[in-house]
């Protein structure tokens, strides 16, 4: 594509956030929304038309190379980035659900599933390739070393005893006789057939004539079936019942093309972007050396005049500002001499009086009697019948909607209308980078004008003095000694914390960790590879008050929105609201470590193991937990963004565990949620744990552990549909006419994605690929080793469910299900949940009733 296309690109996104903006920003506060399906259609629209906004600007940020724009586009992208995930909080405190089924509002906008599906940004890698790299670099060598220790206790324990090896090579010296045996035997039928046929041969009778017409008849009925089967094929193909078939040398060269063009314009951006930082440097310089001498004399005749004004204003030479109150920039602003003086007056006599922190803190108490008193009002309002003075739901205000107006007006201002018909090669503006530049160059040159005007001020102020017999004290040294002060005990209220490696670098902790095998290398998997096909009926199951099951699509976006998209961006994180912990939870092989795999490769971040069976036995008694916990929450700030893994988490939870178990699980049930709640938004730090069976831990505790949960579960007929389309294709096999994918997704209902895996892995042997083209694969293959995998039974899936319902996001919804059907959707408060209006109207109904 070229530069118009991602300009223009940027420009209908932006067109599109505008009016945006103006829905969210409306001139008059909207009213509360009452009816809670309401409110959640116009979240629901919001988080779409947001997500396409979001589609459009990040493949624009990936791809326009001028320097410039980049940052512009990164600004509007980071705050459409932490709105998308606002609302997604927003929705979940709303309907009490971490799953949302938008099926019916992309039926109303004409949209697709894969037109909302949010793309994982790609610069959270290209931005830190050089870091990662070194990284991986270093964990390679640290690897490397610890290597031949762990395989000689690998080839420790694989050594069998010798007479099951003499059995084994027996068995396999057995069966290379029997094969030469039966290939002789196979080489002495065939001889023997082909001496009957010879021996029955006669020399051919037939007419030219007739020998003709019985080879134009098999030419012709072999031509018309070809012909026949094309066609055939071609049908499926136009009406989706069949795949395309494989691309062609041309459609191959056209896809790796637009794939070159992409990465070259990655590299052209990077020399833009180098040109652009050598520019700043050379254009200040520039700047200094050419305008600063006379920006210096113009600030200090201007000050100059300003001392001559107040004397003759006020009678005597003014208080210069003080370097925290902005110095010099202070007098250019638009005041009189008169005002500014008295501005300076009140400043001093404020830092000397004592009595401003009581009057704050009267304020304080009149605005909390203020709150207490609204609070009684409101009380009282919900006693009475006055429906009308109910309070429904309003949206919390956004801390990313002036980030992106900021970003929006930048836009207009500059870029909307400016003219680049020159600047074909979209290198940097110079023009912008002066005006940036210059204001630099006036704030250093202020400085330096400030030092000069105070001691000229006092000069002046002494000769005066001098003059009238009169003296004044310093005060301004007295001043700074006391901001000085102050600062000191700032920095001794900051440490809190005992740091138990004081002496020790980051370097020599990560390496520590990495040789405990705490620091996992993680394989190269992409969330993409969590492959599944959108709910499309989940609207009308809600309808009819039914909880349709989440589809795997739904959990590849919730981990979206809840990890990846927050640890990938520092400034969603710090504003967005803070996800500290996610529960993975889900029968065996529905894909919950590769989900965490997805994470640390898609974000860049260094994953830790703490699963019980990997921790066992290292840093061992209450001295090494602490030094453990102090380490891993250390290294994992130093080098974030982080994810801590724990496989099968109920076990810390869990009310008794055997005896004959040695992984001790509960050793970190106390000091976790402990560290937990030291994370703040400025630490890109992550807990994910997985479980098979979250329904034998203690709830309270499982769930003060982890903030979010998302469940997965077993596949549904079009993703079994799709997995095995593509698990077979990425395992060598092809998708052929003979290969009834329908029936077999059919079939398979209840078997997981690593049941598909492991079928079609001893299936799809080396030998079978070979044997593709003579022989096409048909779904009986498949049967034979999913028949020797126990599925996952409805009964398993109705445990998850069961357990999911006793959570808390599970409670209040089965009791806001309630609630809309006895009230119709009434009496919610701003969350979306029943007031105690409502319950009270209750009862006051019942009363009725009785009397």
């Amino acid at each position: 594509m070229s530069h118009s296309y991602y300009n223009k690109q940027w420009a209908e996104a932006q067109a599109t956030l505008t009016d945006l903006l103006q829905q969210e920003q409306p001139l008059e506060p909207p009213k509360p929304e009452r009816d809670r399906l309401a409110a959640f259609q116009l979240l629901a629209t919001m988080y779409i038309k947001y997500i396409q906004i979001f589609r459009r600007l990040e493949q624009s940020y990936d791809q326009i190379v001028h320097p410039q724009k980049r940052r512009v586009l990164r600004h509007v992208l980071d705050g459409v980035m932490g709105r998308i995930l606002e609302l997604k909080h927003e929705m979940v405190n709303l309907e009490f659900s971490e799953y949302h089924y938008f099926d019916d509002v992309l039926s109303d906008l004409k949209l697709t599933p894969n037109d909302v599906e949010i793309p994982i940004p790609k610069y959270f890698i290209m931005e830190r390739l050089k870091p990662l790299k070194e990284r991986e670099k270093v964990l390679g060598q640290i690897l490397a070393k610890i290597g031949p220790q762990d395989l000689e206790k690998d080839k420790e324990d694989i050594l069998m005893p010798f007479e099951e090896a003499i059995r084994l090579i027996q068995i396999h010296e057995r069966a290379r006789q029997g094969r030469l045996r039966a290939k002789f035997m196979r080489e002495i039928r065939q001889q023997e057939a082909r001496e009957k046929i010879l021996s029955t041969k006669v020399a051919p009778t037939l007419d030219r004539d007739i020998a003709a017409m019985r080879i134009q008849k098999v030419w012709k009925g072999f031509a018309q079936r070809r012909k026949t089967k094309r066609e055939r094929e071609e049908e499926m193909i136009f009406i989706g019942m069949s795949p395309p078939p494989m691309p062609a040398s041309m459609k191959i060269n056209e896809q790796t093309l637009a794939l070159k063009t992409e990465e070259s314009r990655r590299r052209l951006q990077e020399q833009n972007e180098q040109e652009y930082q050598q520019a700043l440097i050379t254009i200040k310089d520039k700047i200094h050396e050419a305008e600063g001498p006379d920006i210096k004399e113009t600030m200090m005749d201007q000050i100059r005049q300003w001392f001559i004004e107040c004397r003759d204003a006020t009678g005597k030479f003014p208080e210069y500002p003080d370097e925290d109150d902005g110095g010099s920039a202070v007098i250019f602003a638009k005041k009189t001499p008169e005002e500014l003086e008295k501005e300076l007056k009140e400043k001093e006599d404020g830092k000397e009086k004592k009595g401003k922190g009581d009057k704050k803190g009267k304020k304080d108490k009149k605005g909390k009697k203020e709150k207490k008193e609204k609070k009684g009002k409101k009380g009282k309002k919900g006693k009475g019948d006055d429906e009308d003075e109910e309070e429904g739901w309003k949206m919390n205000p956004s801390e990313f909607v002036p980030a992106i107006d900021e970003g929006t007006s930048t836009y207009k201002g500059v870029w909307q209308t400016r003219d680049e018909s020159d600047n074909f090669s979209q290198k940097h503006d110079s023009e912008l980078i002066k005006e940036e530049k210059r204001k630099e160059v006036e704030a250093e040159i202020r400085l330096q004008v400030d030092e000069l005007m105070r001691n000229e001020l006092k000069n002046l102020k002494i000769a005066v003095d001098r003059d009238k017999g009169g003296k004044k004290g310093k005060k301004s040294g007295k001043k700074k000694k006391k901001k000085k002060k102050s600062g000191k005990k700032g920095k001794k209220g900051k440490k809190k914390e005992k740091d138990l490696t004081p002496d020790r670098t980051i370097e020599d902790l990560y390496e520590e960790l990495v040789s405990q095998g705490i620091i996992v290398r993680t394989p190269q998997v992409k969330l993409s590879d969590f492959e599944g096909e959108y709910s499309y009926l989940g609207t009308t199951l809600r309808q009819a008050n039914v909880e349709p099951m989440p589809s795997l699509s739904d959990v590849r976006r919730l981990v979206t929105d809840f990890a990846i998209l927050p640890l990938g961006s520092a400034a969603c994180h710090e504003s967005a609201p803070l996800t500290k912990s996610i529960l993975l939870a889900g029968p065996r092989g529905t894909g919950k470590k590769l989900l965490v795999h997805a994470i640390c490769h898609e974000t860049g971040a260094n994953l830790f193991d703490l699963s019980p069976a990997n921790i066992a036995g290292k840093y061992p008694g209450k001295d090494g937990l602490k030094m453990f916990m102090h380490l891993i929450f250390k290294v994992g700030r130093a080098l974030q963004p982080t994810v801590f893994y724990i496989g099968e988490c109920e076990k810390m939870f869990k009310k008794k565990i055997p005896k004959t178990d040695p992984t001790d699980p509960k050793r970190l049930k106390k000091e976790l949620p402990k560290a937990l709640k030291t994370i703040k938004s400025d630490d890109r730090l992550l807990l994910v744990g997985t479980s098979r069976c979250p329904f034998d831990a203690e709830m309270k505790a499982l769930i003060g552990c982890y903030n979010r949960i998302i469940l997965i579960p077993r596949p549904d007929y079009a993703s079994r549909h799709l997995l095995w389309r593509s698990l077979i294709m990425k395992n060598g096999g092809v998708i052929s006419n003979m290969l009834d994918v329908s029936s077999l997704s059919k079939v398979t209902d209840g078997y997981t994605p690593g049941h598909m895996v492991t079928a079609i892995q001893q299936v799809l042997t080396d030998r079978r690929i070979q044997q593709l083209a003579k022989k096409p694969l048909q779904a009986v293959e498949f049967i034979a080793p999913l028949a020797r995998i126990d599925p996952i039974y409805k009964e398993e899936e109705e445990s998850f469910k069961a357990w999911y319902s006793k959570t808390p996001l599970g409670k209040k919804r089965a009791k806001a299900a309630q609630g809309d059907d006895d009230d119709g959707g009434g009496g919610k408060d701003k969350k979306g949940k029943k007031g105690k209006k409502g319950k009270k109207g209750k009862k006051g109904k019942k009363g009725k009733k009785k009397k």
